[in-house]
């Protein structure tokens, strides 16, 4: 039995190193089969990542140099050169600039333009900076997406009491909405304006 044993032993073997040999041979075939296609996927791969890190250290040098812009137009605001880099470099940077500059100096002209600014918050910043009668803060406040919608609402309603028209101002400040840190003022406002 000792020797059936062994040939029977044996034979798996052979078996399994014939099993071993064809599989080897089927991975050969599918490699030169689709060598081509493996070497352009691994190639394309490394050139996506290439590109990839290509582009990160660009914006990354682009954010650089946009802000070595801004702080030599904090020290030197009519340096006419560094604006229209920055303006060229990094828009919404150079609109945002131009908003500050504009709000300290109080100039209109620079924020009338603003208004158009496709930087939405400084777009919206202009033109609430432009509200400043009644009807244009009531315009403003109107909007949907406005950021300082209650704020204009209270304003509106200080020059209406201001004006002495006591119940227009009380139309503006029931406008503000409840949920506002203003609503305290609001209120204290409709309490203020009752003669």
């Amino acid at each position: 039995m000792s020797l059936k044993e062994n040939i029977d032993m044996v034979k798996e073997e052979l078996n399994s190193e014939e099993k071993f040999f064809e599989k080897a041979v089927m991975t050969e075939k599918f490699v030169k089969k689709y060598k081509k296609m493996m070497i352009a996927s691994v190639v394309a791969v490394i050139v996506l990542v290439a590109a990839n890190i290509a582009y990160e250290a660009n914006e990354a040098g682009k954010k650089t140099a946009a802000n070595e812009l801004l702080a030599k137009l904090i020290t030197n605001p009519d340096d006419k050169i560094s604006s229209s880099e920055l303006y060229t470099l990094n828009r919404p940077l150079y609109d945002a600039w131009t908003y500050s500059v504009a709000s300290l100096n109080h100039d209109d002209e620079k924020m009338k333009k603003l208004k158009d600014s496709k930087t939405l918050i400084v777009s919206d910043m202009a033109k609430y900076e432009l509200s400043k009668d009644v009807k244009s803060l009531d315009n403003y406040a109107s909007k949907q997406d406005a950021i300082f919608k209650d704020l204009a609402l209270v304003q509106a309603a200080v020059i209406l009491l201001n004006e002495n028209k006591i119940d227009e101002a009380h139309t503006e400040l029931e406008k503000v909405s409840k949920k506002s840190s203003l609503s305290k003022i609001a209120d204290a406002l409709m309490h203020y304006g009752l003669k």
